[in-house]
């Protein structure tokens, strides 16, 4: 059974998501602590990652290096920031189903 470590993405503060959510994940698959890191973006941080360009290319490279980010469409039509989460190739689409798969698996979801 793989060993994959799950984050709920919900700030928007910048020195959390650059050196907890990005630090950890991105480190996690780069030097295999985790067999994999799923990423699920939702509110406020979609904002961070769409207007800030530090957050973004950082995404961007997770993404290149196999970190695997999806970020909620909803959220991201609210929010009117759509194009620039598509920008960095991520993964959007309605999410509520994933998020209540993920806390029904009970292998624990950092939240942040």
């Amino acid at each position: 059974m793989a060993n994959i470590a799950k984050i709920l993405w919900t700030t928007d503060n910048k020195e959390t998501a650059m050196n907890m959510v990005c630090l950890y994940a991105h480190n996690a698959v780069k030097l295999g602590w985790m067999d994999g890191v799923e990423i699920l973006i939702w509110g406020a941080s979609q904002q961070l990652i769409a207007n800030d360009v530090e957050v973004a290319a950082k995404v961007k490279a997770m993404i290149k290096d196999g970190v695997k980010v999806t970020a909620c469409q909803k959220c991201a039509e609210n929010l009117g920031v759509m194009e620039n989460l598509k920008s960095c190739d991520m993964q959007i689409y309605y999410t509520g189903e994933l998020l209540s798969s993920w806390l029904k698996d009970s292998k624990g979801v950092i939240s942040v």
